[in-house]
């Protein structure tokens, strides 16, 4: 059985499901990510420390893909 982090790295199906979901969420999104984001955590729908994981992630990924 091959290795699925191998085949990741290789651009093989599980990377190329993930960035096949990300390009159809980003042609259907529509509006400001930060202002969504800022309404969430002002209505409860996510907390503080939701807010604060995914930035870092967003960061994180911004700084592998060399994005300021």
């Amino acid at each position: 059985m091959s290795n699925p982090l191998f085949g990741m790295m290789q651009g093989q199906a599980p990377m190329n499901g993930m960035m096949q979901r990300f390009q159809k969420f980003r042609q259907m999104f529509r509006g400001d990510p930060k202002q969504q984001v800022q309404q969430m955590l002002s209505s409860g729908q996510i907390t503080q420390y939701q807010y604060n994981a995914a930035v870092q992630q967003a960061q994180q990924m911004a700084r592998m893909m060399g994005i300021k």
